[in-house]
Parts: structure tokens; sequence; C-alpha cells
């Protein structure tokens, strides 16, 4: 495991969701009406996800398995290797379903689930860094 790797993406991360956090608008009609703030909360939170990913599977690669077919499956795998919890997984799975919507048809997005993960679901991306950097610790 890159220590250096894992620490400069956590670095990423807190920054992207800081970035989430000061510009997101207080209501959803707010969100609607602003176009400067969609973009820098999709664009934030893609990378988040992202950085989420290639994290996961710089874990996995320490237990020489064959490489996810997914990246959803990436969280997956880490949960069955007791690398994470399950509900972690589970809603880190649903953060990939978001990125991908988001980088692939960016016009249909909702902007009642990015306000959604924004305000309610920020804390599954820091949990999942403080679990990484608990791996850094052992």
């Amino acid at each position: 495991m890159d220590r250096v790797v894992l620490e400069r993406k956590l670095e990423s991360l807190r920054r992207c969701l800081a970035r989430v956090r000061t510009r997101r608008p207080a209501t959803l009609t707010e969100l609607v009406a602003d176009v400067d703030a969609q973009d820098v909360l999709v664009l934030n939170l893609s990378r988040a996800v992202q950085l989420c990913v290639d994290m996961a599977a710089h874990l996995l690669s320490e237990l020489e398995l064959p490489p996810p077919s997914t990246m959803g499956e990436t969280f997956s795998r880490l949960a069955e290797a007791a690398m994470i919890d399950p509900e972690l997984a589970q809603a880190l799975r649903k953060a990939v379903g978001f990125r991908n919507l988001a980088v692939h048809n960016y016009d249909e997005i909702d902007w009642a689930i990015v306000f959604a993960i924004s305000t309610s679901h920020l804390g599954d991306f820091e949990q999942f860094a403080r679990q990484v950097a608990a791996r850094l610790d052992v």
C-alpha cells in the first residue's frame, strides 16, 4: 500500500467536501436556480466518488484478488474483506450510481438528489476517509 498516494487522495477528498459545503445553497429551490452552484456541487461530488473508488481499489490491491468488474463492486469487496462497514459500502455504491449519471447524463440530473447528497450524505465520504486513514495507522 502506498501511504503517500492514499494521503494525497484523502486530502483531495477533504477539499472536495469542503467545496461542496461552502457552495451548496440553503434550499433546493436555490440550487435549481443557481447554475454555478450546480456545477460546483456536481463536479466536487463526482470527484469525491472517484477519489473513494480510487482509494478502495488501492486498498483492494493489497489483497491480491482479481479486480472488481464495476466501481460499485469495489466497495462490496472492501466490505467482504471487513475493511469497511457493509452499510457504508451500500451508501458508496449508490454514490457511484450518482457519479455515473453525473458524468454520462449530466442533462438528466435530479437536483433534489444532488441537494440530498450535499446536505445529508457527505458523512458517508467522511466515514470512508476515517476508515481509510485508520488503515494507514496500522
